[in-house]
């Protein structure tokens, strides 16, 4: 009986903690229902909940019950203008919620690390049976967030402009081409012998090798005019609009791979075409290509298909060697070729 007493308490405590840090976070009270932020806004109710949904955050199923703040309504006015203003197109207003969900919630993911890691010994002292003030940790942690998410917004704000301002240089120097349908050359990077390795890391070594390995390889492939399209866990995906600067991110990785003892050998695989740009992601054949060059390379080389060979054979710099045409899956009959300097 005491140690549920006990428990109970305990869940008290830590959702009141939870309920100081939300309000700290939202930065207001949480006063509406859905239906009266769809009134306040002057919106469908189920267009709002479709927005909602798309954000990421799940549908109400309390829907009498208050939980949305001012900052609620002026985020749903603001998406929902950009439809009504003609900006975006109504058919990509789902699309377009869904993408700026998930960007941000995997960026709120880390974030959220940093408040953690504050309060993370005042807890640890609370389950440890030391008597801690739930309050004290309640007012702690909204002290970090208030502190903490004025410099964040910030930074986000800066990097967000300073992206916007490279993908604007690239999308005029390709002269005003389809930003839908480009022509890219798409390139993947993944550690060989990655799941072996997993299974002898701590949690901590593994956290410190996907570090280095985001590092590096985020360093070398902006260093050479192309941009990072996103990490899987083992694997980089990345693009480039020069094959000469991709085949030179690409064998520079291999350096970088080779140069250390942080780092597991490389499998490189680079292909080139028209591909489908969705919301940062990259879309087709191509990307399908570059996927399949990849895992039939051998540890440490670069593999590339006939379109990027074709695109560096003037140039002097590298060296490309022909292979048996490989069978992958999707691929019959695949052209492959070495790619070196």
């Amino acid at each position: 009986m005491a140690d549920r007493a006990h428990e109970r308490r305990r869940a008290r405590e830590f959702k009141m903690i939870q309920a100081e840090v939300e309000r700290s976070l939202l930065g207001g009270e949480v006063k509406y229902t859905a239906e009266q932020v769809a009134d306040l806004t002057g919106i469908p109710l189920e267009r709002a909940q479709r927005l909602w949904v798309a954000m990421g955050f799940a549908r109400d199923d309390k829907p009498d019950e208050p939980m949305f703040t001012d900052a609620d309504v002026d985020a749903l006015r603001a998406i929902t203008s950009l439809v009504d203003g003609g900006i975006i197109d109504p058919a990509l207003e789902v699309s377009v919620t869904r993408a700026l969900g998930q960007a941000f919630s995997r960026l709120a993911e880390w974030q959220l690390g940093l408040l953690n890691s504050h309060i993370a010994d005042r807890v640890r002292n609370h389950e440890s049976g030391a008597e801690v003030d739930p309050r004290a940790v309640a007012a702690a942690a909204s002290l970090v967030a208030e502190q903490m998410l004025p410099t964040l917004e910030k930074l986000q704000s800066y990097a967000w402009r300073r992206h916007l301002a490279s993908n604007a240089a690239r999308f005029f120097d390709s002269r005003g081409e389809d930003t839908d349908r480009r022509t890219l050359v798409i390139g993947f990077a993944d550690m060989v012998g990655y799941t072996s390795l997993t299974r002898r890391l701590d949690v901590n070594e593994l956290t410190t090798l996907l570090e280095f390995f985001e590092s590096t390889v985020t360093t070398v492939i902006s260093q050479n005019r192309g941009w990072v399209i996103k990490n899987v866990g083992d694997e980089v995906l990345f693009a480039a609009e020069d094959p000469v600067d991709a085949a030179r991110i690409a064998l520079s990785l291999q350096d970088a791979a080779q140069s250390t003892e942080e780092l597991p050998n490389l499998r490189v695989g680079l292909a080139m075409g028209e591909v489908l740009v969705r919301f940062g992601d990259v879309y087709g054949s191509v990307v399908n290509i570059a996927a399949r060059l990849t895992s039939s390379a051998r540890p440490s080389s670069v593999l590339i298909d006939a379109a990027m060979a074709e695109a560096l054979s003037p140039v002097h710099e590298f060296q490309l060697r022909s292979l048996r045409t490989l069978r992958v899956r999707g691929y019959s009959r695949l052209k492959a070729y070495t790619l070196q300097r």
